[in-house]
């Protein structure tokens, strides 16, 4: 193992979180708790929430990197990864997931509340064990099965504020859960070698690219409808509605893009304007949550 420096030992210890992952479900999360009240939540209640649920995310990122790493020493994508570097020990790594998993439930349950502290842990436990350790490898239906998990911060966040799981919460969480299979699938497309080599069956891999172009179409088209159940049930107005179609719209418009051109080059455009896709979708949400124009 490479010897680090402090300084640079924390950013590898940084790395293992996946920060970026972390922040845009924190993002979500956030506005999960905005949206369960009708002004603004208690702030130490939303401070506490926000540091114990990405505890949780950032160690089940780094059980995720510890059960990976030899798979990810293969993948151009991942090979630079602290543990495949050797920069860090996997004993190292489990004893930091080890040390953030406590400290998120302890947080979660002492200044929040115990209904989010047990939601937090079977999110953390179905990602980082059920999804990595066995839906990975067994199915090409695993980031639709194990999309479950990924897509519970906003029920989290509003479980924090209000200690219940409410029907609005559940639908937030059908937006990530529906959505997600698109964003990952188009990544999938265009790392379909690495993915193959490493065997592990994405859908590309066993049904191949034509396959799921045509589920990431199916899906972006069922992500709209989803998306228009929020102003349906009246949980929000006109100004989320607006948004929801054109940016769903949009996505249809990539799927549809893939379908004809075929190459690496529009999978990975259709990625990163997922990734645009729920931070706008989600924050047009809050905005329109304290605008609320009504029909």
């Amino acid at each position: 193992m490479t010897s680090l420096s402090p300084a640079l030992a924390w950013k590898k210890y940084l790395t293992l979180c996946k920060p970026n992952v972390v922040l845009e479900m924190l993002f979500t999360a956030i506005v999960g708790m905005l949206l369960a009240v009708p002004g603004m939540p208690p702030l130490d209640t939303l401070a506490y929430s926000v540091v114990g649920i990405a505890l949780a995310a950032s160690s089940a990122a780094a059980i995720n990197q510890f059960i990976d790493r030899k798979a990810d020493a293969e993948m151009r994508r991942t090979e630079n990864r602290p543990l495949p570097k050797g920069e860090l020990s996997a004993s190292q790594v489990i004893a930091f997931a080890a040390v953030l998993g406590i400290a998120s439930m302890a947080l979660l349950v002492t200044k929040v509340n115990v209904l989010t502290a047990v939601l937090t842990f079977v999110s953390l436990f179905g990602y980082a064990f059920i999804y990595t350790v066995y839906l990975k490898r067994l199915t090409p239906q695993n980031i639709v099965i194990g999309g479950i998990f990924g897509a519970t911060p906003p029920l989290l966040g509003w479980a924090a504020m209000t200690n219940q799981v409410h029907p609005y919460a559940l639908l937030l969480m059908l937006i990530i859960f529906v959505w997600t299979p698109p964003h990952f699938w188009a990544l999938a497309i265009a790392r379909r070698e690495e993915y193959a080599k490493v065997n592990i069956p994405m859908l590309p891999v066993t049904h191949g690219n034509e396959f799921t172009r045509l589920q990431i179409l199916l899906y972006t088209v069922l992500l709209l409808i989803v998306t228009v159940l929020l102003y349906l049930t009246g949980m929000s107005g006109l100004i989320y509605l607006a948004a929801a179609v054109l940016l769903g719209s949009i996505f249809i418009y990539y799927a549809v893009l893939m379908m004809r051109r075929k190459d690496n080059k529009t999978a990975m455009q259709t990625f990163a304007y997922s990734i645009i896709y729920l931070t706008v979708l989600f924050a047009v949400l809050l905005l329109d949550h304290y605008v609320m124009i009504r029909p």
